[in-house]
Order: C-alpha cells, then sequence, then structure tokens
C-alpha cells in the first residue's frame, strides 16, 4: 500500500445521449480481480462491459472469439476508490486559521472562481483512482451540487460526487468570532438551524435542490453552540422520509453520543469516542469516517504552518492517540469508512492529498484488504450505493481501477 498506484482503466460518467453508438462491448482480462463485498482476491477473471456498465464476471475461457480485450493480466482489478469526506470547494493554506480564511473566501472569492477551483480539485481526485466522492460542505450555496451536476452532464471532468449542500448546524456554524451585525455572512456557508421545525424547513430545503445526503454539526467547535437532540431527531426523521442518509461532525464524545441517540446514520471524525459510544455505534451499526492523517504528512504539514523544531511532540501523541481510537473502533465492530477531509494545502494536489489516508490507516494497523473494503464496498454500501458503485459486479458502474502486481 505504500507504493505508487497505477491506474489504467477508468469509466466515470456518460449520459445515455453520449452512449449513442458507443454501445459495443469491452473485455477486461483480470489476473485478480478484488471482490470488494467478500474481501477477497479471486484470479483471472473476465468483465464484460456495455457503454458504462458491467455485464458480467466469468472465466476467461468464455471469451468470444476476434473480441479486442484489454489485458490486465499482469494486474489486480479494483472498483473505483472512494474518499467518503472531502471538501472540494474549500482550501486553505497550512498556516492560515480556518475562521479567517472562511470569512476571506466568502466575501472575497466569487461562487464563478471558487467553482473553477473546485473542479480542478475534484478532477485531480479522479486521476489518482478516487472515482467517486461525499463532499460534505464547506462550499457555499449548493456550489457543490452545481459542480456534481456539471461532471453528471459532460461538462467537466471529475469523480462522482455525493453532494450534502450547506451543512446545518447551530449558532454560528464553525466559524468563529465573527460579530453580530455581520452574521449573515455565516448564512452563505451553513444552514443556521434555530429550532426543531426549523430543521424539518432546512432538510425540505436541501431536498428541493436535490442534495444527496444530509451532514450536519453535532458541536460547533471552536464555537461553543451545538444542535439539540431534538433538533438533530427532526432532521434524521424528515431527511430519512426523503430517503437521505444523515452524517454527523463531532469533535467531543457527548456531542456524538447526542447524534447517535437522534438516530443519525454516521459519525465524522470521532475524535474522542468513548468504548461506551463505539459500542452504541456498533450496535446500531452507525459508520464512523476516521479522518487523520500519516505522520510524514503531519510533518510536512507543521513544517508548511511554521511550527518549531522543538514543537512538535503533540504529533506522535496525537497518532498514538487516534490510533488506539481506531484500534478500539474496529475490534468492538464498528463499520469503517475511510474518508480524508484534506483541504489545506499540502503543495501537492488535492486527490494525492487525499490518498495519504491510506498510508494512515496502514500505520495504524489496520490490513490492506480491509482499507481497500473501507474505501469501496463499506463505503458504498452506507451510501446505500453498493448496487452502482464500490464493488465489480454485473449492473454496477464500470468505476474500474487496475494497479500492477498482487496488492
Amino acid at each position: 500500500m505504500h507504493k505508487t498506484f497505477i491506474f489504467l482503466f477508468i469509466i466515470v460518467i456518460s449520459l445515455p445521449a453520449k452512449l449513442i453508438g458507443q454501445q459495443k462491448n469491452t473485455y477486461i482480462k483480470a489476473g485478480f480481480l478484488y471482490d470488494s463485498k467478500s474481501n477477497t482476491l479471486l484470479k483471472n477473471k473476465l468483465i464484460q462491459i456495455q457503454g458504462t456498465k458491467i455485464i458480467s464476471i466469468s472465466e476467461f475461457e468464455s471469451l468470444p472469439e476476434n473480441i479486442q480485450v484489454i489485458d490486465l493480466k499482469e494486474y489486480t482489478v479494483l472498483p473505483g476508490l472512494i474518499d467518503a469526506h472531502t471538501h472540494v470547494l474549500f482550501y486553505q493554506e497550512a498556516n492560515e486559521d480556518f475562521a479567517e480564511h472562511s470569512v476571506k473566501s466568502l466575501t472575497m472569492e466569487s461562487d464563478a472562481l471558487r467553482a473553477l477551483r473546485g473542479a480542478k480539485r475534484a478532477k485531480s481526485y479522479l486521476e489518482e483512482g478516487i472515482t467517486s466522492i461525499k463532499d460534505l460542505g464547506n462550499s457555499g450555496l449548493y456550489l457543490d451540487v452545481a459542480l456534481r451536476d456539471a461532471i453528471n452532464e459532460g461538462t467537466i471532468d471529475g469523480p462522482r460526487i455525493f453532494a450534502s449542500g450547506p451543512i446545518l448546524a447551530a449558532n454560528g456554524g464553525q466559524v468563529y468570532g465573527v460579530l453580530p451585525k455581520h452574521q449573515n455572512i455565516i448564512d452563505l456557508e451553513y444552514r443556521i438551524i434555530t429550532n426543531p421545525e426549523d430543521a424539518k424547513n432546512a432538510v425540505r430545503e436541501h431536498v428541493n435542490q436535490n442534495v444527496d445526503l444530509i451532514k450536519i454539526c453535532a458541536d460547533n467547535i471552536p464555537n461553543n453552540t451545538y444542535l439539540t437532540i431534538d433538533e438533530i431527531k427532526s432532521i434524521v426523521k424528515t431527511a430519512h422520509s426523503y430517503n437521505l442518509k444523515v452524517t454527523a461532525h463531532s469533535v467531543t464524545n457527548q456531542s456524538a453520543w447526542n447524534a447517535i441517540e437522534a438516530g443519525v446514520d454516521g459519525i465524522e471524525h470521532g475524535f474522542n469516542l468513548a468504548d461506551s459510544t463505539l459500542v452504541n455505534m456498533a450496535e446500531k451499526q452507525i459508520f464512523l469516517v476516521p479522518t487523520e492523517n500519516s505522520k510524514s504528512y503531519m510533518y510536512t504539514y507543521a513544517k508548511l504552518a511554521n511550527y518549531k523544531e522543538n514543537e512538535l511532540d503533540w504529533i506522535d501523541n496525537y497518532i498514538d492517540r487516534m490510533k488506539k481510537r481506531l484500534d478500539r473502533a474496529i475490534k468492538i465492530g464498528v463499520p469503517i469508512v475511510a474518508g480524508s477531509d484534506n483541504y489545506t494545502d499540502i503543495k501537492t494536489s488535492s486527490g494525492k492529498s487525499s490518498k495519504d489516508m491510506y498510508r494512515y490507516y496502514l500505520e495504524a494497523g489496520m490490513k490492506p484488504l480491509d482499507i481497500l473494503q473501507s474505501s469501496t464496498y463499506i463505503s458504498a454500501f452506507q451510501l446505500g450505493r453498493e448496487n452502482e458503485i464500490g464493488y465489480i459486479q454485473p449492473k454496477s458502474n464500470a468505476d474500474i481501477i487496475a494497479v500492477k502486481g498482487d496488492i
């Protein structure tokens, strides 16, 4: 998993109108095929594709004669990877303050410029074999939905986007220090919830804008406000009535517990989860998206953020604490979904930065195939899209990548 992936073959999204005259069969010979549902490697499989859909999985011997084949016998063939926590319309320097940068972006960066920059970042995921992303807010007023639609219609190239729209949050969102008379700035980035009835209306607004899921802030750190259990229950009940999943940003254990009790489908980050909370998640099969980075990434970040050499002890302590938390979650039986949350510029593309999460999970003790399953089948299953992405099977989308050798 430390080696660079070599991605040879990717089919993302094509509209039916664009497929006219392009429905002939494509065949791929896979030396190894990763079955993400069973988390196993299958040897010598033939994948038949028509248009952008997988038709069948069979043995080499079933290949029709005189058919052109993509020969990947020396490769492991995988479903396209999924990053389940991105912010492609938000990016900051390592030495920038989140709140100050947010206000600057909202007041000095036009929606058009923000969307164009986001489009470039989104494409970089596709170039790394990440064919689907879950984009979770900090994207203005539905710019993530617009970017998704532009990709879907073929206007620009990029990964399949599952967009949440503005994050539902308590007063102030996650942007601290904004004066009362300028709180309208916050409304450009977050949907502020005032009571349980307003929470219902917020979900309905998102539904009308065709979001794919709902993202909430269970806590607002560094702000002190948080959504109440009744507000979250209202969000969850309304979202579920429209078949939308709800996932919750959570830093504190109490906020995660509140969100879980209110019925959310997932917890994002979960830096401080107690064992009792993890047990609750496992019993209810609520997924966790651990959004940490490798040691090398953290040292790169610290250097760019102008930390001094004698100020880096916190990195090892932080990584050790997060490793223990992930290990406890896995042992208790919490479903793990891979997500990067990398919106800091570490002088590489967003896609390459995203792939660092695999290095972190490996350093934290996850097995390579389990890491792959968390970024394919489990991620797709938690989105309710396991019949479409994250699994190479008949009728699913042909999002296919290939890695040299035996993974």
